[in-house]
């Protein structure tokens, strides 16, 4: 038997816009617990993003954050000492957090020179539809359509 879940924690919102996803983008781009080295590349990655696109960053972000988030994805499930990859919708919270951490890793992977300017770029690719982090929610899309034979495993 499973134990209770365990319950979220508040998340304060950001200083200078007042948004909680931003709080959660901001914590996943922090390293080694330097929350103000994380917020000044955070807020300087979209103080980029305004100078170039010359529209309020903030829906820009989000809009990003929608286009990377995931629909669908496949899970793991054992059935008779077969494991199957059985496709299966997200959740709200757990997609958020999916495109959250993508778009922070393919941030980190690509080659510019300073992480504002990998940030802004990679935010900018996911508003456009390319880029990794969108490469990615793409890929376990085709992995969840390719394996839609065994969705009646679902549980």
């Amino acid at each position: 038997m499973r134990r209770r879940s365990a319950e979220k924690r508040l998340t304060l919102p950001d200083a200078k816009f007042g948004d909680i996803v931003l709080t959660k983008f901001i914590n996943k781009v922090m390293l080694a617990g330097k929350k103000g080295t994380a917020e000044k590349i955070v807020y300087a990655a979209l103080s980029n993003i305004e100078s170039k696109g010359n529209k309020n960053p903030m829906e820009i972000f989000h809009s990003a954050l929608n286009n990377v988030k995931p629909e669908t994805e496949v899970r793991s499930r054992r059935v008779g000492g077969a494991t199957y990859q059985v496709p299966m919708e997200v959740r709200p919270d757990r997609a958020q957090s999916l495109a959250i951490r993508w778009l922070v890793d393919f941030a980190r992977k690509r080659n510019e020179k300073t992480m504002e300017d990998r940030l802004t770029n990679e935010i900018l690719d996911a508003v456009n539809g390319r880029g990794g982090a969108f490469k990615k929610k793409d890929d376990t899309h085709k992995m969840a359509e390719a394996n839609r034979a065994f969705a009646h495993f679902r549980w």
